[in-house]
């Protein structure tokens, strides 16, 4: 039945990129209060596709936030795979809106690209995985036994999945999520990702005076508190851009032979980092290549500063506080409990007596690995090649989704993780655009996925 699932997908193209456009035209923004109607309407629309394909069971289950669409297909034969497919229907803020080259909720296809908000992060990837299903469900009897997790909350940190998912640990047992809020290298260069790094965001407050000051009457005998927070900063790394904090690397684990030689195997270099960053040089720690450092190394970086006056002209304070808001990118098996303890020794440690400082914790989430020889992972990579025609690359991303750890967590079981998005796909960015070849190819590759899993 691969080939009727296979004629099917390519007989419906045009009316699966009209269903894609019609979901793009919502603007479900699940960090705006004012687009709560449409994150209702948008998770009413998922459970409508749902029930359209054949799925059963369909709900649009409460949170505390932004309701979770649930659906199911448990009819597989005897001791068949059962796979959870995860995604979102939230989509981040179109700002700036000035930057768009069409309305960032007007979906346009401009050459073999559709320009839109979400597109690519990712109601694209979602509607890959339902036209897939569709397209094996119309055609014969599926394969393995399916449940859906599509949630509403991923761009604000999924706050309130964790709780779901534990209170609903039995109506989501499964043996493995497949979860398509990932991407590939390139058009021509398939890949799966083997793991993420983790994530703890801090907000760093450095006080002084408890009022600014005039800098030419106090500067010289008051510790500008900007100054401290700089100094502060300078030392979390070395000049080998090694971090710093007292046991940072304890738990970091070594990279094997193999994985080494996985990472060696990426098609990337220095100059295309060079290209995308438009930096002036790399940097980093000189014992690892840019690949490892992005996908197997941990961080410490500066997201955003604030101190004393920054209007226009001139004003001479010296400012009574200093803020930094500071990630650290973790790897397994490092944990954001760990390092905020390893944070704090390091500012009782450094900071000067002259000031007082206040360290706020944030939102983080644990870094996850998956096994390269799962029976999932296998399937998926024997439909890359019949689709591709070449073997998909393995990659670690540098970048947090918090469900895999969640999952891991709450029900013991692994995601696979793939998608059809480009990396110039520019998410969360202006202009945001998926490209529609590979999209199609997806769909053809997840339909041979289903049928690789069940061993047809």
């Amino acid at each position: 039945m691969l080939n009727e699932a296979l004629q099917y997908a390519q007989e419906n193209q045009e009316r699966f990129l009209t269903e894609m456009k019609e979901v793009l035209t919502i603007p479900s923004i699940s960090t705006d209060p004012d687009h709560k109607p449409d994150m209702e309407h948008a998770a009413q629309w998922m459970a409508a596709q749902l029930r359209s394909i054949g799925m059963e069971n369909v709900q649009v289950l409460p949170t505390e936030g932004h309701p979770v669409v649930y659906g199911e297909w448990l009819h597989a034969a005897p001791k068949a795979q059962t796979v959870m497919i995860y995604g979102h229907y939230d989509v981040q803020p179109p700002d700036p809106v000035e930057l768009w080259s069409t309305p960032p909720f007007e979906p346009a296809v401009r050459g073999d690209d559709l320009f839109a908000r979400g597109s690519a992060d990712m109601k694209g990837q979602l509607l890959a995985a339902l036209k897939a299903v569709e397209s094996v469900m119309k055609t014969g009897s599926f394969p393995v036994n399916l449940k859906w997790l599509i949630e509403g909350e991923e761009e604000i940190g999924s706050e309130h999945l964790d709780d779901f998912i534990k209170d609903h640990k039995e109506l989501l047992g499964c043996d493995f999520c497949l979860n398509m809020d990932a991407g590939v290298m390139g058009a021509d260069q398939p890949s799966i990702t083997t793991g993420l790094r983790g994530l703890a965001y801090y907000e760093l407050k450095v006080y002084g005076p408890k009022k600014d000051l005039h800098s030419g009457l106090f500067g010289g005998i008051v510790h500008n508190p900007a100054q401290a927070l700089a100094e502060l900063i300078a030392g979390m790394h070395d000049k080998k851009g090694r971090i710093t904090l007292p046991g940072f690397y304890d738990s970091v684990r070594k990279l094997s032979k193999k994985e080494r030689k996985d990472f060696a195997r990426l098609p990337v270099d220095k100059k295309m980092y060079l290209e995308q960053t438009t930096a002036p040089a790399l940097w980093g720690e000189p014992n690892f290549t840019p690949q490892e450092r992005l996908g197997a190394r941990p961080t410490l970086e500066v997201n955003g500063l604030l101190s004393g006056f920054t209007g226009p002209g001139s004003k001479t304070v010296l400012p009574a506080w200093a803020m930094a808001k500071i990630s650290c990118r973790l790897v397994p098996d490092q944990t954001p409990k760990e390092t905020t303890r390893q944070l704090k020794k390091y500012l009782k440690a450094h900071a000067s007596k002259d000031i007082t400082w206040e360290l706020t914790y944030l939102h983080g989430a644990g870094a996850a690995l998956v096994s390269t020889d799962s029976p999932a992972l296998k399937a998926m990579t024997k439909a890359f090649q019949s689709t591709w025609g070449k073997e998909p690359y393995l990659l670690r991303e540098g970048g947090s989704i918090g469900v895999v750890v969640q999952l891991q967590k709450r029900l013991g079981v692994d995601s696979l993780l793939t998608g059809f998005g480009l990396p110039d796909c520019d998410a969360h960015s202006p202009n945001e655009k998926l490209h529609l070849p590979t999209w199609s190819k997806g769909i053809d590759t997840l339909i041979s996925f289903f049928y690789n899993l069940a061993g047809e």
